[in-house]
């Protein structure tokens, strides 16, 4: 199915999952908000996209999500410099691993105000244009994915507050979902596993080298089976709603 015609709002887009994501939505015909804090990544992105000559737009949008007024702001630029907003995509996260004995706790603080209320701010700002899109779009439906992980499902020793953050975004998926549905949008959960992106580089030496180790043997994911992943989400038919994704490399045993 093509997406051309939409409008879709990604967060986190100056790298990773984001940065393919945009990509991928944009080669099927979408027109793409690029939101993430650093200006030159999504400024560069942007560009590139828009020079691939699709029938979409890219456009970049400099913010901090984890600010409600500046997450309120993208959301109504992208709604009224692009003329609607369809696609939601809140991949924007943090991932902070360690013990939680003694733990620095504006650790915690960041990844629950990027990876819970950043994610519910762009929502809540987004949802009156979505509900709009689909009652008006070709489509006849609207689509909000909320990047989580496997640490969503799977509690681990050392991940106590990543755990807790994206336990948050796949309940407050569940219940938005059921909330919406009979209006024809859809909410959609997807929960990548090891892949190959930025997320792990924010953590301490000693926690990088642990995980170094953990995943040794395991050929990783790259960020762009999960775009695809998200891209077949919104693809199917307005009937048809993929509720949540557990997607992990083969080779990851938990």
């Amino acid at each position: 199915m093509t997406l051309e015609g939409t409008v879709a709002f990604i967060s986190g887009a100056s790298s990773g999952i984001g940065a393919a994501t945009a990509a991928e939505l944009a080669g099927l015909g979408a027109s793409v908000a690029l939101i993430a804090r650093r200006s030159e990544r999504i400024g560069e992105l942007a560009s590139r996209l828009n020079s691939a000559g699709g029938p979409g737009k890219a456009m970049a949008i400099t913010a901090d999500v984890t600010d409600e007024t500046q997450a309120r702001s993208a959301v109504e630029r992208t709604a009224t410099e692009l003329g609607r907003l369809d696609i939601l995509v809140n991949n924007a996260g943090l991932m902070l691993l360690g013990p939680a004995v003694g733990a620095d706790l504006s650790d915690w603080q960041r990844m629950i105000n990027l990876n819970v209320l950043g994610l519910m701010y762009c929502t809540h700002a987004a949802m009156p244009h979505l509900l709009s899109a689909a009652s008006d779009s070709h489509r006849s439906v609207a689509d909000i994915v909320n990047v989580s992980s496997v640490a969503g499902r799977v509690a681990r020793n050392g991940s106590a507050a990543y755990n807790a953050s994206k336990h948050a975004v796949g309940a407050f998926s569940e219940a938005l979902r059921q909330e919406v549905a009979p209006r024809h949008v859809r909410v959609s959960l997807v929960e990548p596993g090891a892949t190959e992106t930025e997320l792990r580089s924010h953590n301490r030496p000693e926690i990088i080298e642990r995980q170094n180790q953990r995943f040794a043997n395991v050929k990783m994911m790259e960020a762009s089976d999960i775009a695809e992943t998200i891209a077949f989400m919104i693809t199917r038919p307005w009937h048809v709603a993929v509720n949540e994704v557990l997607i992990r490399p083969t080779e990851q045993d938990n």
